[in-house]
């Protein structure tokens, strides 16, 4: 199966949105430090965030990487499949993207991406650009607009919870 748009990859560089699409751009603090940091990208690669949305989520390998098929469940019948389309690990910053696949109601990309500033703050960002692919997500309108948004922002809620248990040990 082929991407659903043509602007593949993206959402790897700070740049704008592709022409048509809609972007969105949602930062979350994590906490401080190394050991939030190594915690907060492990559970992004090895689907953990993912998994403990409370969403149905499937994949194709036991860790993000370029190739990996996904496949989200949303409201128990909405199966949005994606492929990983980049990964990025680097001393300070880690993170991976997917790309939406035929039969996903929106088209697009999305991000995660894990990064330590420079005072040792541990930030995740989820951003994106879409546009609906299917009758029910253009009647969504706004409310699917919200929807991508809530979920974003639970992202950083999950993994901040996620990060705080490590960093009370």
């Amino acid at each position: 199966m082929s991407f659903t748009y043509d602007d593949v990859g993206a959402t790897r560089d700070e740049g704008p949105c592709p022409p048509g699409f809609r972007p969105l751009h949602v930062r979350a603090r994590l906490g401080e430090g190394e050991v939030v940091f190594r915690r907060a990208v492990e559970a992004v690669f090895a689907w953990e965030m993912h998994r403990a949305l409370g969403i149905g989520f499937e994949a194709s390998t036991e860790r993000a990487e370029p190739g990996t098929d996904v496949t989200v469940t949303l409201a128990g019948m909405i199966k949005a499949p994606c492929r990983v389309v980049w990964t990025l690990e680097e001393h300070r910053r880690a993170g991976w993207a997917y790309g939406t696949l035929p039969g996903h109601p929106e088209s697009g990309e999305e991000a995660f991406v894990v990064d330590r500033t420079g005072d040792g703050t541990v930030w995740l960002t989820v951003r994106s650009f879409s546009r609906p692919a299917t009758w029910f997500a253009r009647a969504g309108g706004p409310a699917a607009r919200g929807f991508q948004h809530a979920y974003a922002r639970r992202c950083g809620t999950v993994l901040r919870r996620m990060c705080d248990e490590v960093a009370e040990d």
